[in-house]
């Protein structure tokens, strides 16, 4: 038994040393053999070019600046290879002088590793016509790698800077969301660069190539191009916007030309900033200067800054009002103050405007006729109606973080600051002050709506790659708003036309024009103050915001034209020769047809 019992254990001790070697001699060849392959062959990703960005004439406004950058061999910080690192950075500063020793040393320990066996990149770029005298001296030295590197370049610099928006280096956050970043260093970090940044970068390509065990090339395996030049055609006019610049120059604000369908010509924020120089990266006493300016010129104005609409809002409301209930001859005697519990609300004219219809109310700009229309609407329909004609919510523009802004209601107050809407709240509403706030763009959409009787999706792309961009205007009135819709229409066309116009007297347009003007209080006028100051007897920074939207043709629209100009004063008087040059421009261009 015993004898029984040693052979059954010896046996199955050799089978399971029979078992092991076959697993090692025969089994683990295949994995090793995949590790043996993976040493030798080595797959490298080709970074794409991106995509130019074109305006609708195809004239670049985002191109890419031809050049290279430097790269070392890796594993040169060491005591062993000091000497040689050392060596390659006394030639280099030797062959190009403005070089930076400590900057180069610290980004390339910061790369260097163990692992690593990809050439560091230690000069980012360096142009064509800088690189080129020297190229041939530095492609001789074994130790150190020339490859095609091109650099964003913005030839109109800091025209259209808030639209077309800058790349700059990539940082963790960046490449967590995008691995392809990684590869490349750069992304988009504003306006259409930002927005349209997977479509521009394009796609990688990927090379197999045989190494050596120095990582020494020996033979190109496959080769598969990148995607990449992704080109994108814009429906701005660079042109047009250069000439809008110009008017704006010295102003703080923001400017849209957009036709009714939604397709942007033109659109700016100002003051506007060099996108060039964030490109390599920005100085600390350039970022400073820009950052702490009081007219902000990081902030994109189109889609970020928020204000109230003032009176521009008031065609709006009209029709809100002439649908909800109120007749549309209904008329207010305007005696240029409503008391109201222990407020008096004033109108802007201190005699008042006397018997006033909704008609009369837009072309003049009567506030009390307002005021008095918002006690009988109540703040729920007023609301209501301004959130579905496109305000308190993204007009869906193609520019990233797209701010909603407020329409004021005790839904919102409550949810804000838990605190109960009072009725002057109302009535503050009315005359588009209070806690109203609005963006230029959905005052410029809102236009389209009055102009149209539709309600566009603004937007710059005109073509990604062959796909025509153009989205569907939205129907969203009803039949009784489209009905009535005429009437204030026809008040709009007597701001610009009618002899009592609050625009008329500012006007040089050769377009028929429609529109509203708006003065935004920045600042609260106190109860006890009888005498108001004239705007521009107030300081700057305590002056009124300034609107002035418009549409035209009257009778055929064809382009919004909004100007907001920040601290100046009454919309017509401040805003008003610009829109009208504007228009001028647009026929001139062939844009317009009469």
């Amino acid at each position: 038994m015993k004898i029984k019992f040693i052979v059954v254990v010896f046996v199955s001790i050799w089978m399971a040393l029979i078992v092991r070697v076959f697993f090692l001699a025969v089994e683990s060849n295949i994995h090793y053999k995949k590790l043996s392959h993976n040493n030798t062959i080595k797959s490298e990703e080709i970074a794409p070019v991106r995509g130019e960005i074109v305006d609708r004439n195809n004239k670049p406004i985002a191109i890419n600046e031809l050049g290279f950058k430097i790269q070392l061999k890796p594993h040169l910080y060491n005591k062993k290879n000091m000497k040689i690192f050392n060596e390659e950075l006394d030639f280099l500063i030797a062959t190009i002088p403005d070089l930076d020793r400590q900057k180069i040393v610290k980004n390339y320990k910061k790369k260097d590793s163990y692992y690593n066996h990809n050439f560091i990149d230690i000069i980012q770029f360096i142009s064509y016509k800088d690189i080129m005298p020297i190229y041939s001296i530095l492609n001789l030295r074994e130790n150190l790698k020339i490859v095609p590197a091109p650099k964003r370049y913005y030839p109109y610099g800091d025209i259209a800077a808030h639209i077309i928006g800058y790349v700059s280096r990539a940082n963790k956050k960046d490449v967590e969301h995008d691995k392809l970043i990684e590869l490349i260093g750069y992304t988009g970090k504003t306006g259409i660069e930002k927005y349209y940044n997977t479509y521009l970068e394009g796609e990688a390509g990927l090379r197999k190539i045989k190494v050596n065990a120095n990582n020494q090339e020996i033979e190109e395996l496959s080769h598969k191009k990148p995607n990449e030049d992704r080109k994108l055609i814009l429906n701005l006019d660079i042109e047009l916007q250069r000439y809008i610049s110009l008017l704006f120059e010295k102003k703080a604000g923001a400017v849209i030309v957009m036709n009714v369908d939604g397709a942007i010509l033109s659109a700016s924020s100002f003051p506007e900033y060099d996108l060039n120089t964030f490109v390599s990266g920005i100085s600390y006493e350039m970022w400073n200067k820009l950052s702490s300016s009081l007219e902000k010129p990081f902030t994109n104005k189109l889609v970020n800054g928020l204000y109230p609409p003032g009176s521009a809002i008031k065609p709006g409301l009209g029709l809100v009002y002439i649908t909800s209930g109120i007749d549309p001859h209904w008329h207010v005697d305007c005696r240029s103050a409503m008391p109201l519990g222990k407020r008096v609300f004033r109108c802007w004219k201190k005699t008042g405007h006397r018997i006033t219809d909704l008609r009369k109310a837009i072309r003049e700009s009567c506030d009390d006729y307002f005021y008095k229309g918002s006690l009988q609407v109540g703040i729920k329909k007023m609301s209501k109606g301004l959130m579905r004609y496109g305000l308190g919510k993204k007009t869906g523009v193609d520019l990233p973080n797209e701010f909603i802004g407020i329409v004021p209601s005790r839904e919102w107050k409550k949810k804000k600051y838990n605190r109960s809407w009072y009725i002057g709240e109302t009535v503050n509403t009315s005359i588009g002050q209070g806690d109203f706030l609005v963006t230029p763009m959905q005052m410029a959409q809102f236009t389209a709506l009055i102009a149209t009787g539709k309600l566009p999706i603004p937007h710059f792309a005109k073509k990604i790659g062959s796909k025509v961009y153009q989205p569907e205007p939205q129907k969203i009135f009803t039949k009784d708003e489209m009905k009535k819709l005429p009437l204030i229409q026809k008040a709009m066309y007597e701001v610009c036309n009618h002899p009592k116009g609050t625009a008329t007297h500012y006007l040089s347009s050769k377009v028929r024009l429609a529109g509203k003007t708006g003065t935004a209080q920045v600042v609260a006028i106190l109860q006890d103050i009888e005498k108001r100051k004239h705007e521009h007897e107030m300081s700057y920074y305590r002056r009124s915001h300034a609107w002035f939207t418009t549409y035209g043709p009257y009778k055929n629209p064809q382009y919004v034209v909004l100007a907001m100009v920040e601290h100046g004063g009454h919309g017509g008087a401040a805003a008003g020769e610009i829109v009208s040059k504007i228009y001028n421009k647009l026929l001139e261009l062939g844009y317009i047809k009469q």
